[in-house]
């Protein structure tokens, strides 16, 4: 169901860029060129979802977190009991300093 709701999603956005374009060209004579291709591409950014930057804290916690996990996990690779919650813990120590 998920797969049939992306497709479907790709192809709605798909014929809105397609339209706009196409509404764009048809306008391009009279409002000229330049401004055609900027209302184009605002658009399309418009369109697309900006993901976020990762803070220096963040950073520095999940290059700690993975410097002391190894401590609080089995041979098997499990986390032992509490581990995660003792890793967590452990990690924002070191990333506060």
């Amino acid at each position: 169901m998920d797969d049939w709701a992306e497709t479907m999603g790709d192809a709605v956005k798909a014929a809105f860029l397609a339209g706009v374009m196409a509404e764009a060209t048809k306008r391009a004579k009279s409002a000229g060129r330049g401004a055609v291709v900027a209302t184009a591409v605002l658009t399309e950014k418009a369109v697309k979802k900006t993901k976020r930057k990762a803070s220096a804290y963040s950073k520095r916690y999940g290059k700690a977190f993975r410097k002391v996990a190894p401590r609080f996990k089995k041979k098997n690779g499990s986390w032992k009991t509490n581990g995660f919650k003792n890793a967590q813990k452990a990690a924002h120590k070191i990333a506060k300093r």
